[in-house]
């Protein structure tokens, strides 16, 4: 797989840089620029409102519905889907120099450069323009999305002047219904959504503006708002006015060269399924007043702080790989985006990037989002896994829909509900249910967090693992089956025994009986006995794990190795991903693998393989996978790295850390892969670090690539912080922060406590043959390229 190298980005460690124009690139840029807290999502667009490439601007959770149409319907199918609704846009500045918008299609652009900040958190712009009349201003503007009050957005926006005293006019707006274009036929692309808000109220006094709407279908209302700093040298006019869609306050003013117009603009937003269109403007009224008391400077004091901690707790430090050391953090930085204050609400899988997917989540969150928040941000892990129990009724209700007990999770979703259209790759794949519970169980081991597991840990454990015995059965021969199901690997579709689903339900089994039993007074409360937990102990120790005793690895589930092999040799290149090119009828009965499926059940269930065996399966579903999915390559470089393929799991790292800036899968136009993004910590930290938490007990067995000659990262475990260095010939691990930690280095116990680093020898990896890939899929070796000036 070839990585292009696309032109723009340069390589720091602390910034994503764009340093000229190039409007072909809007859309890609406008999501590696987005801001974002988890709540409110801003698409990386002009102020200036055009040109733009997508224009975005999301609240999470905040969608509507549509009917789902099918050829032949059948009971159990979907009826609705959901798409999240590109709501009311606030970034909008419009800017006129002596009756000419600025538009940065006509004139020219001498200079322009844009900087995401990952210490500052906010994106900043600096433009010389020159009109078509020839008259010259600079342009400079910051804006954030705040970490800490979490309804607010602002933007500081400033003009000057370049040659002479120039009439300057802004334009400052909320526009709801955007207009958007769809230009592709791709299932990973949005629905477009016409005229989705109908408007409420519009109303505008002084420097403040407040538009409500709400969604046809869903029945969802919102708000939002926007208040106003205005600075001149001289004498400033400005005028108020709003309708139904669109709200403006306009400000002009005689500005001389050297000096500036200065504009801050603050912006409030809030939804609710319920609450009254009265309630939800003074929501963000309130919101838009306690902005302004802490002003521009301290919104940005308040988000540096923020992100202080953050990196405090969370930093990866890479030498000797300058852009990887840039793409990890910029991944770090997105996924802490897309989780810090989405609370209640799901984590979806484009984050609030752009309206990929239509904005669902998927089971990403638990099995890739998940690990990494629980060690650097657990709050932003309890607030996702408190989102899934919130829709615990609506799994239930899915189950027994499905003639199932417990839960049964959906597929995609924004509320809860499945909207899946498509039953093999969605509704089969029930493997959901065990990535829940293994977020659950991974969370509670990490934190201790006794009061989230008796209010909703336990119960979203005991839910999921009812789905088990309700779904599998025990045949002639007393094994328990799991028949009928999707795992992972989305080319292999209804199939009998997957191991990933298998060894993962197995967990979730034993991890409900042993929380019941530590809490048999909670296990009451939800009728859960003996006789039941016997139940799933008695069905744990029987799954059936296949295993091809001719070729001596396990089958990926049960008679996957004795189908026909895909014809890799004879694909053209330009056929990828498949499931553009093929049907699925085709893809169902080969042995292709679309993404890491056996390869993941040996990462997170590591502890029911022996190394023997992970090295032939590594080996052999090397040569069968062709990642056609983000979510591959982070799990493949985990595992090669634990064999010995420390060079290939390097490559594997960096394809995943770089699949948004480098455009991997030709589609960041519609949002960043979170999940992909999270993958490249995992592929640090699990990969290089070695770091595995089997059982609950966190242990460390790190190996440097050779390419790198550091790997520094820090993480949280039991409310303390640690700090891991791998060098070539050593590692050592510190306390930071907090109570001893228990762990280990490559199987030897060791004791961490704080002021007392310890050292260890790394012993030389494991020596196996070089596994192959399928032709033209192997991943590009990656060739650190130098740093102009470094």
């Amino acid at each position: 797989m070839t990585i292009p190298r696309l032109p723009g980005y340069e390589v720091a460690p602390w910034e994503l840089r764009w340093r000229w124009l190039d409007l072909d690139a809007l859309r890609r840029t406008e999501s590696t620029f987005a801001l974002s807290n988890g709540h409110i999502g801003f698409r990386g667009s002009f102020e200036e409102g055009e040109p733009r490439g997508l224009p975005g601007t999301y609240l999470n959770g905040f969608y509507e519905r549509r009917p789902l149409p099918y050829a032949e319907a059948g009971y159990g199918y979907p009826e609705d889907g959901q798409t999240v609704v590109n709501v009311t846009d606030g970034k909008i500045i419009r800017l006129l120099v002596e009756d000419e918008p600025v538009d940065m299609r006509y004139g020219s652009a001498p200079h322009h450069e844009r900087v995401l900040d990952f210490r500052s958190g906010t994106l900043r712009r600096s433009t010389e323009w020159i009109s078509p009349t020839g008259r010259r201003v600079r342009i400079t503007s910051e804006r954030l999305v705040s970490f800490t009050q979490r309804a607010i957005a602002a933007i500081h926006y400033e003009v000057e002047p370049l040659d002479g005293q120039a009439q300057l006019v802004v334009q400052s707006e909320l526009q709801a219904n955007e207009p958007i274009e769809r230009d592709v036929d791709d299932p990973r692309v949005a629905a477009v959504l016409e005229g989705a808000l109908i408007s409420d109220f519009s109303v505008g006094e002084g420097s403040v503006a407040v538009l409500g709407h709400h969604t046809r279908r869903s029945g969802l209302r919102m708000a939002a708002a926007m208040d106003h700093e205005v600075d001149a040298p001289g004498p400033v006019w400005t005028e108020n006015r709003t309708e139904d869609d669109l709200a403006r306050l306009t400000a002009a003013a005689e500005v001389p060269q050297g000096q500036k117009l200065r504009l801050t603009k603050y912006v409030a937003y809030g939804w609710s399924s319920q609450r009254s269109p009265q309630a939800l403007r003074a929501q963000v009224e309130a919101a838009l007043a306690g902005a302004r008391q802490s002003g521009w400077q301290g919104l940005l004091d308040e988000q540096r702080a923020y992100l202080d901690d953050f990196w405090e707790a969370a930093d990866v430090e890479i030498d000797g790989d300058a852009e990887l050391q840039q793409a990890v953090r910029f991944a770090l930085f997105h996924v802490l985006q897309a989780g810090a204050r989405g609370e209640s609400r799901a984590i979806p899988a484009k984050g609030l990037t752009g309206p990929g997917y239509d904005g669902h989540a998927f089971w990403d969150t638990e099995s890739f989002v998940l690990p990494l928040l629980t060690y650097t941000v657990p709050d932003a892990a309890r607030n996702a896994l408190q989102w899934r129990h919130s829709t615990l009724d609506k799994a239930r209700t899915r189950a027994a829909q499905l003639g199932q007990a417990g839960a049964a999770f959906p597929w995609r979703s924004i509320n809860g509900d499945e909207c899946s259209s498509y039953w093999p790759a969605g509704t089969a794949a029930f493997h959901i249910n065990a990535d829940v519970a293994d977020a659950t169980a991974r969370y509670l081991a990490a934190t201790g967090d006794a009061d989230f597991e008796a209010s909703a840990g336990l119960e979203l454990l005991v839910e999921t693992a009812r789905l088990w015995t309700s779904l599998g059965h025990h045949d002639a021969h007393g094994r328990f089956r799991i028949d009928g199901v999707t795992g992972p690997d989305e080319y292999t579709a209804v199939v009998d025994n997957n191991v990933y689903t298998n060894l993962m339900a197995q967990r979730n089994l034993h991890e409900a009986a042993d929380h019941c039993e530590r809490h048999p007074e909670l296990a009451g409360e939800l009728g859960v006995d003996d006789e039941e937990t016997a139940r799933w102990r008695d069905a744990a120790d029987r799954v059936v794990v296949p295993y091809d005793d001719a070729l001596e690895v396990h089958a990926q589930s049960e008679g996957f190795t004795k189908h026909a092999h895909w014809d890799f040799a004879n694909t053209p290149r330009e056929d990828y991903p498949l499931l553009l090119h093929y049907p699925y009828f085709d893809l169902y009965r080969k042995q292709v693998v679309k993404q890491a499926d056996l390869v993941l059940a040996m990462f997170l269930r590591g502890d029911a393989f022996t190394p023997e065996e992970k090295a032939r399966n590594v080996a052999y579903y090397e040569a069968l996978t062709v990642r056609d999915s983000s979510l591959s390559s982070s799990v493949q470089a985990v595992l090669n790295a634990e064999v010995g393929h420390l060079g290939l799991a390097y490559d594997y790292f960096a394809e995943a850390a770089l699949a948004d800036l480098h455009d991997i899968y030709q589609n960041v136009r519609q949002g960043l892969h979170i999940a992909a993004l999270a993958g490249a910590w995992i592929a640090a930290v699990a990969g290089f670090g070695g770091m595995r938490d089997h059982g609950g007990e966190l242990s460390f067995a790190p190996r440097l690539p050779p390419a790198l000659s550091r790997i520094s990262f820090r993480m949280c475990f039991a409310g303390s912080r640690i700090c891991v260095t791998i060098h070539r010939d050593e590692a050592t691990y510190a306390l930071r922060h907090g109570e001893p930690v228990q762990t280990s280095h490559h199987g030897t116990p060791i004791l961490l406590n704080q002021g007392r680093p310890i050292t260890m020898p790394i012993p030389p990896p494991p020596e196996n043959p070089t596994p192959r890939q399928p032709a033209g899929r192997a991943p590009a070796p990656r060739r650190i390229r130098p740093i102009p000036g470094g």
